[in-house]
């Protein structure tokens, strides 16, 4: 099972704890990672790049696709952001073939055309449709069952639904719900799961998105979670980089720890926290790996 890895630009720069715990969990999975046919791709847009300029977003996403295609292999993503960013370009681009044929006339200056055969996939997905959660199930040495931990989606993976997939893969919608329990652990359920994290308005209105940190880490611990999980590192960065501000504005004790999904998963294969750079958080871990052992 090999796959063109693009990892996005967070998981090589400020969520690095992201990048290092799926080179750990993809190796124990069999998940082989070309790295090498993706290095002189760029950075999806993020959605933002979009708002002003679709067309250029467009074709970097095109460029991208087209980089993949060259190697022949299927393309994987660990960014929720880059996901939904890609999905969308993606949906533009086949659905608009005189569209497509202008980008690749722009791509043609680099010896490169998308041909229209990408399907980006999240390892959130690929977990579930591919390598399988009995699979998943089998490498787990350490069940999580001292855990409640809560999804947290984000935006860009579950919505628009329409160029995500989700009519074909109904199974999607609860994919964080169904690995938490593959995992051993009991899911917390709160209402924010599908909510922004606060992150795009974060230089623009920091009040309004640490309140949105805020209410999304206390609803989570007022459901009884140890932790939070997330398929994104932008929300990783602002639901632990922006907690502790939160919780002084908003009065309250958070200490929510909050783990990119290849940390929780890495836990229950038994990979080493450190190798995991799980102590590397701003909010401290410590709860969660005390919650385990006491288990083990």
């Amino acid at each position: 099972m090999k796959y063109a890895f693009y990892p996005g630009c967070v998981a090589r720069g400020a969520c690095p704890e992201l990048y290092a715990s799926t080179i750990e969990v993809c190796a124990r999975l069999g998940i082989e990672l070309d790295g090498k046919s993706m290095e002189s791709a760029s950075c999806t847009g993020s959605g933002v790049l979009q708002e002003k300029n679709r067309r250029l977003g467009d074709t970097l996403n095109a460029r991208n696709f087209a980089l993949a295609e060259k190697s022949g292999l299927p393309l994987m993503t660990i960014c929720s952001t880059c996901q939904g960013v890609m999905a969308q370009a993606n949906q533009r681009l086949k659905a608009d073939p005189e569209y497509l044929a202008s980008i690749n006339a722009d791509l043609a200056e680099e010896g490169l055309e998308y041909k229209g055969t990408a399907d980006p996939k999240h390892l959130l997905w690929i977990l579930l449709e591919e390598v399988g959660l009995d699979k998943l199930k089998s490498r787990v040495i350490r069940p999580l069952s001292g855990l409640k931990i809560a999804p947290f989606y984000g935006c860009y993976i579950v919505r628009p639904s329409s160029a995500l997939g989700f009519e074909e893969h109904p199974e999607r919608q609860d994919s964080l719900e169904q690995l938490i329990v593959t995992l051993g652990a009991e899911v917390a359920e709160f209402a924010g799961k599908t909510a922004c994290c606060g992150f795009p308005i974060a230089t623009i209105n920091q009040k309004a998105s640490l309140s949105m940190v805020a209410n999304h880490t206390l609803s989570a611990k007022d459901a009884g979670a140890t932790a939070m999980v997330t398929p994104c590192p932008l929300c990783h960065l602002n639901l632990d980089g922006y907690q502790p501000d939160a919780a002084a504005q908003a009065k309250k004790d958070i200490g929510l720890p909050i783990l990119p999904l290849p940390q929780l998963i890495g836990l229950a294969m038994g990979i080493d926290p450190e190798a995991m750079r799980i102590n590397k958080h701003i909010i401290s871990t410590t709860k969660v790996l005390s919650a385990i052992a006491m288990e083990a």
